[in-house]
């Protein structure tokens, strides 16, 4: 979007975008224009597909983490939280087979689960946060080791496995997809428009902006800031399920290590597209492209040998250093 100034003469005239707009789109051109000249096969269909289907669950995650963070909050707890829920999935639909047998009910019991525990899930969090007043970070920390111990636990330390008559069923829904698209790029591309609809047409975007913005105000404005920052979670929750039922037919298992990191980059991802870390401004399409961001070099990484794919976090902790000390600059400039 560009702003509008008067000059003397009267007329008006377009201002660019800053660079808070163009830095991460910039950002995403040279990434490509690099991996392009890195490897051939870089922008080849397969490799592209492949690249926005393994986006897809954290940049499902990473919509709702946008709406979290802009009204103020943080949530440490959805990787586990992902394990958690993929974990209750197979155990579910592993104990109704015998019942329902492999089809179409059993598939979607296993998703209602999914949705359900994510709600449930977020809800839990959103509660102990705005009604019992505990801090968002010591909640959510809290959380991530109580839903990384329980998917432990269920697995008693090892693996669980989606029955093979299952998993042949469900597959589809991760490799299949409609004129070439598979169905995880499809559900992130509805969630993103979603998300941004609410985010920059709604009142409930607004709201969070405000409360994340300044409370006091927010609340002589007649905004229910508690109310707000409950759906926030909960709404991240219900991504937070729908992107394991789109996780668990890619591999068919649920670990201990299950959806590790996955908190790292839902929160770089949603920093690095604009949103602001300490709330008062979001924006899901910056979102994307900082999920696309991550993803480019990821794949980079793993298509050189220019360094290390096991360096990947580590640049991704630094990627969120750097993009907090740019916000605060700019906040520091206005």
């Amino acid at each position: 979007m560009t702003d509008v100034t008067s000059t003397p003469a009267g007329k008006t005239r377009a201002k660019l975008p800053s660079m808070s707009v163009l830095g991460p789109v910039l950002a995403l051109v040279v990434l490509i224009a690099i991996g392009a000249m890195m490897n051939p096969n870089f922008l080849s269909a397969a490799n592209i597909t492949n690249v926005l289907a393994r986006s897809a669950f954290i940049g499902i995650i990473a919509v709702g983490m946008t709406f979290v963070i802009t009204a103020g909050g943080l949530d440490l707890s959805v990787g586990s939280m992902a394990a958690f829920i993929a974990g209750l999935m197979i155990l579910t639909m592993n104990a109704a087979l015998p019942s329902l047998g492999v089809g179409v009910p059993i598939i979607l019991l296993g998703m209602a689960v999914a949705l359900v525990a994510g709600v449930i899930a977020g809800l839990l969090n959103g509660f102990l946060i705005t009604t019992l007043g505990i801090e968002a970070f010591i909640v959510t920390l809290g959380s991530m080791g109580i839903y990384r111990s329980l998917v432990t636990w269920l697995a008693d330390g090892g693996t669980l496995s989606l029955d093979f008559g299952l998993r042949t069923f469900y597959r589809p829904v991760y490799f299949d997809g409609i004129f070439g698209i598979s169905w995880p790029i499809i559900v992130f591309a509805i969630v993103v428009i979603v998300g941004e609809i609410i985010m920059s047409r709604t009142a409930f975007g607004r709201h969070c902006a405000a409360t994340g913005s300044n409370e006091h105000v927010a609340h002589y404005s007649n905004v229910n800031i508690n109310r707000t920052r409950m759906l926030t979670y909960a709404a991240l929750g219900l991504l937070v399920g729908v992107a394991t039922i789109m996780y668990v037919p890619r591999l068919g298992s649920a670990s201990a290590s299950t959806g590790v990191l996955w908190e790292l980059e839902a929160i770089a991802a949603v920093i690095i597209g604009g949103t602001v870390l300490k709330g008062g401004f979001g924006r899901v399409w910056g979102t994307v492209i900082g999920v696309l961001i991550l993803s480019l070099i990821d794949n980079i990484l793993n298509l050189t040998d220019f360094v290390s794919p096991y360096l990947n976090g580590a640049i991704q902790g630094v990627i969120i250093i750097l993009a907090v000390i740019l916000q605060r600059e700019r906040k520091a400039a206005q």
